[in-house]
């Protein structure tokens, strides 16, 4: 299973979070995300392009970046 941690904006609570989620799991091959509100970060695991993972929380209004694989 691969890990990516994202930097994610605009995350601010557990509502955040649940849209974050919900734009996550219509990608295929989305297997879970643990968000950190206050760092403001996401570790998405599944085998993902993290482009698709960035457009779609992007899209969802939570602007997206890598910070590792």
């Amino acid at each position: 299973m691969k890990e990516t941690v994202f930097n994610v904006s605009n995350v601010k609570c557990g509502g955040c979070v649940n849209k974050c989620e919900t734009a996550s799991k219509k990608l295929p091959s989305f297997e879970s995300a643990q968000f950190d509100i206050s760092a403001k970060t996401a570790v998405v695991r599944g085998d993902l392009d993290p482009q698709a993972v960035i457009a779609v929380l992007t899209q969802a209004g939570y602007p997206a970046s890598v910070v590792h694989f």
